[in-house]
């Protein structure tokens, strides 16, 4: 469903400039992001004849750890595999470990900091998710004048196929890291699968993620309060003239906000969530 003339003038404002909207109930995970590219860190890496079989991958499956060449990964079930390392708490670390649940797995998952959780969320949302699998694997790789190991953030199983993701806030990345990146990012194309390095989320996508979040879960509709929104949202309403057709309207709001979750319906994350905030019924929808 494309907005109208109507819906045009609402996000953007006759005479205004600004960027395509991002509809959240047809945006992939990744167009969520603002990438950093891994292709500085290649300089130094030792990628002559026959690097796949020189370079290894360590992984956990059923408590016991398995060595491969990089030759060897893409036949390995990875998305069967455990952590290769534990999770650390202390009360003097700086980052904030915890467990994130996914609806799209019904488990929770591993986060080492609360960047790797926003993450998580996200693919959780707009993921297209099978599996998930945090610290997959080590990789020792090598360099101009020695070895190195690198445990990536998270190895995601989608219906678009395998990404490895590694999570570092833009400020934080250092030389050697974005080698580590660069040496990942080739093992990923070895493998046929996506790299990415998650460095930055776009402008109000982080804070919208949240709000749908609160509602993930399964939520009853005692009141049969679904049907109706998703067929005043076919009127290219607002958020807040959507909630304003209900009886209830906080009910509706948190009735808004799980259909937004689930996708059904949609919002240009690309700006604040806000009762002014066009609402998109995506195609088909149904309560």
């Amino acid at each position: 469903m494309e907005p109208s003339e109507r819906m045009r003038r609402v996000l953007g404002g006759v005479g205004t400039t600004r960027g395509e909207p991002l509809w959240s109930h047809r945006a992939a995970w990744d167009e969520l992001l603002v990438p950093v590219s891994a292709e500085a860190g290649r300089v130094g890496l030792d990628l002559g004849e026959g690097w796949p079989e020189r370079w290894t991958v360590t992984w956990k499956t059923g408590g016991d750890q398995v060595c491969c060449p990089v030759r060897d990964l893409a036949r390995t079930p990875m998305a069967d595999g455990d952590p290769i390392r534990c999770f650390s708490w202390r009360r003097d670390q700086r980052h904030r470990p915890g467990l994130q649940f996914m609806v799209s797995t019904g488990r929770h998952h591993g986060a080492e900091s609360l960047e790797e959780a926003r993450l998580l969320l996200a693919l959780d949302f707009a993921g297209d998710l099978v599996d998930v699998v945090s610290q997959p694997m080590r990789l020792r790789f090598g360099t101009a004048d020695k070895r190195r190991s690198h445990t990536p953030d998270f190895l995601a199983v989608t219906r678009q196929g395998v990404w490895m993701i590694d999570v570092r806030p833009e400020s934080l990345i250092k030389e050697k890291d974005r080698e580590s990146f660069a040496a990942a990012a080739e093992v990923a194309l070895a493998c046929g699968w996506h790299y990415v390095v998650v460095a930055r989320w776009r402008d109000h996508v982080s804070s919208a993620l949240d709000a749908f979040s609160s509602q993930r879960r399964p939520l009853s509709d005692p009141l049969g309060l679904r049907p109706a929104l998703l067929a005043s949202a076919r009127q290219e309403l607002t958020f807040g003239e959507l909630t304003a057709t209900a009886t209830y309207e906080p009910l509706a709001r948190a009735q808004l906000l799980h259909l937004l979750w689930h996708r059904r319906l949609g919002v240009d994350i690309a700006q604040p969530l806000a009762d002014r905030s066009p609402v998109l019924a995506a195609p088909g929808a149904v309560a």
